[in-house]
């Protein structure tokens, strides 16, 4: 009786805990509540490697409990070194080598699908966008047209953000649409964004870049492609 309070205690703390960290997978800026592909191989990594762990957690636990409440057995000297040889090459070298090989086997897919690789027979739109303590600088160089601190963009269409600092070390993230990227000074890196469908996203500086770090804020919006082209004839000639 003993044993089985201890065990439902353990859960429902478990349980609790596991609710309090889950409140933070929603919102404007939650990596688990993707809006493109890119976030979502992003979200299904962490998913993947949040349960592969739990399921860890779950085995290192029982083995604990066991461990703690089994019956002592006599064993001889030479039993004794057996076993102890048997969990240091199970518990020490099976096992990571197992956990390492299971995550590179799912990670790596993952992160390929992440790159802006050559797309067949189309060329992804190209936005330019410059850091400044502390604003964001966005350039169309089709249309000739400057935004600060808003990116409009496409909605099912593949956009390669071309990011380049005018000061320091920054960082580009929307978290709903992709990973983030180094933005660094005298460097162009490239990030792919893509949204399934119209909406608004928040971005934002994930470097430390100075005093106002917190205000470098990017509001994005994703149209339809014929409400973007609108937009763009519409902005030519601000």
């Amino acid at each position: 009786m003993k044993r089985l309070t201890v065990l439902h205690s353990f859960a429902s703390s478990a349980s609790i805990v596991t609710l309090f960290f889950l409140g933070g997978c929603s919102g404007p800026q939650s990596a688990l509540n993707p809006a493109g592909p890119s976030a979502l191989a992003i979200a299904n990594l962490w998913w993947g490697m949040f349960g592969f762990f739990a399921l860890v957690l779950v085995i290192v636990v029982a083995l604990w409990l066991y461990a703690m409440w089994r019956k002592p057995v006599s064993l001889t000297e030479t039993q004794a070194n057996r076993l102890h040889q048997r969990w240091i090459i199970g518990g020490g070298l099976i096992l990571p080598l197992m956990t390492i090989i299971v995550l590179l086997s799912f990670s790596i897919p993952m992160g390929y699908r992440m790159l802006p690789l050559p797309l067949d027979g189309q060329a992804p739109l190209r936005i330019d966008i410059t850091a400044h303590q502390w604003r964001w600088e966005v350039y169309y160089s089709d249309a000739d047209i400057k935004t600060k601190n808003e990116l409009h963009l496409p909605a099912g269409v593949p956009v390669d953000i071309h990011v380049r600092s005018a000061d320091v070390i920054h960082s580009f993230w929307v978290p709903r649409l992709a990973g983030k990227i180094d933005v660094i000074p005298g460097r162009t890196n490239i990030l792919r964004l893509e949204a399934d469908a119209p909406g608004r996203f928040r971005g934002q500086c994930a470097e430390f870049c100075g005093k106002w770090h917190a205000l470098m804020v990017l509001m994005v919006e994703a149209h339809t492609p014929e409400d973007f082209e609108a937009w763009l004839e519409e902005h030519k000639h601000d």
